[in-house]
């Protein structure tokens, strides 16, 4: 019976997906997205729930969200009494751009609502840094006011604020986000990997305001140009005390986080973009480990991404191509951080067998603090393929491998596979 069950699942997401390409006709050239938009895209979805609707473009407002869904199983490893978890995220976004309304230019504001429904599929697996990034910590069932925040930009958009309710992980840290380039060029995402390194550095993964724990604070852009930027953000850094910031309110307890990013992009000859970007950040107030047996003022911490595209056959027609990217980060902690270090790299190929698909390898390799786990370190590999359904309707079938679960060094290697569904309407 329970076989059954997981077939159903299973073919429900493939109906489902394939009944959206039919129900949305044409297909648009769309490359790749992240397999998590939730974590990577400041306004989710794509506009086509309000285009249902009847909300008209220059009112200003628009209407739309994502649906993301998975089921996974553990092969080998793991809890072998529960091997099988499904998740499920919708998110509602409603915006409104006061450029399209109104004589006031450069303001933006945005609010979102977050639904989630799933189990502790990384914890089954005994993984640290998580193979599924839908799923994060409890409580595995929630309803939250995801992002609301108001937007302003100035000098032609080369100061941007943000205040309100924010997802940080998008404007720091952010190896999977899109680049826009000189004569309109933009790749799609850097990679459809499914795991949660590329969405959150491991070094940071605890307590950085990001998916689908957002917190409250302000974040400042600096872009002198559109291959130089400058980002400083201060959020609520109440997350690294145990307390959901995206449940609750913004607290001022003393637990403050202030970051720092600085990057720059270029483009080789023959349309290949690339980008490096490093930063510092900061996390005050009194730390102590869940036992409290260890306690620290406060913590800091490096990181640094990039990525290039490597090889692009057809520059100037399509994406299709060859992309490697890395990320690295370092941090003091001996209390909050779950580790102290950690290197990845990864390899995306768009448009390789069939227009659109994507596919991609990543390694992740995490030093864990050893004042929370008794493993030194977590290594995990993860192959996928994106298929590409149709507009906004994305597949992807994942294959993980943790020869060393981090949970306790007493669990056996892993391996998971995963089915997801990215839906953008």
């Amino acid at each position: 019976m329970l076989h059954v069950r997981k077939l159903i699942i299973v073919f429900a997401l493939i109906i489902l997906s394939f009944f959206s390409a039919i129900s949305y006709g044409e297909t648009q050239p769309v490359y790749g997205i992240s397999s998590n938009p939730a974590t990577s895209d400041i306004i989710v979805g794509n506009g086509d729930l309000g285009k249902l609707l009847n909300i008209k473009q220059d009112t200003g407002f628009r209407l739309g969200g994502l649906w993301v869904a998975n089921s996974n199983q553990l092969f080998h490893g793991g809890d072998f009494g529960k091997r099988f978890t499904s998740n499920n995220l919708v998110i509602l976004n409603l915006s409104f751009d006061s450029d399209k309304a109104s004589s006031w230019k450069g303001g933006k504001f945005d609010v979102q609502f977050l639904q989630f429904n799933g189990v502790d599929t990384n914890g089954r697996a005994g993984s640290v840094q998580g193979f599924n990034s839908i799923s994060v910590t409890a409580p595995f069932d929630r309803s939250e006011l995801y992002q609301i925040w108001y937007r302003q930009n100035f000098l032609d958009k080369k100061i941007v604020v943000r205040i309100g309710k924010l997802v940080p992980a998008y404007d720091f840290d952010n190896v999977v986000k899109p680049l826009q380039v000189e004569k309109s060029y933009q790749i799609p995402s850097t990679t459809g990997l499914l795991y949660t390194p590329v969405f959150v550095n491991p070094t940071t993964l605890s307590f950085f305001p990001g998916y689908y724990n957002s917190a409250y604070g302000i974040t400042l852009n600096i872009a002198p140009s559109k291959h130089y930027y400058w980002a400083i953000g201060a959020y609520d850094g109440n997350l690294a005390t145990g307390s959901q910031t995206g449940l609750n309110g913004p607290h001022f307890t003393g637990h403050y986080i202030y970051i720092t990013e600085a990057g720059v992009d270029w483009e080789l000859p023959g349309s290949k973009p690339g980008k490096a970007a490093i930063g510092v950040w900061r996390q005050t107030g009194k730390l102590t480990t869940s036992d409290d047996s260890l306690a620290e003022n406060g913590a800091e911490g490096l990181y640094s991404f990039g990525w290039q595209k490597v090889w692009q056959p057809d520059p100037g027609i399509d994406d299709k191509g060859v992309l490697v990217f890395y990320q690295f980060g370092i941090n003091d902690s001996k209390t909050v951080a779950l580790a102290n270090e950690f290197a990845g790299l990864g390899v995306t190929v768009f448009g390789f067998f069939r227009q659109f698909d994507s596919f991609g390898f990543g390694t992740a390799w995490a030093w864990l603090n050893t004042n929370v786990f008794n493993r030194s370190s977590e290594l995990m590999f993860q192959i996928y393929y994106q298929f590409f359904l149709a507009r906004y309707a994305f597949l992807s079938p994942a294959l993980t491998y943790i020869p060393t679960p981090g949970a306790s060094k007493d669990l056996p290697q892993v391996w998971a596979g995963t089915l997801q569904l990215v839906f953008l309407f």
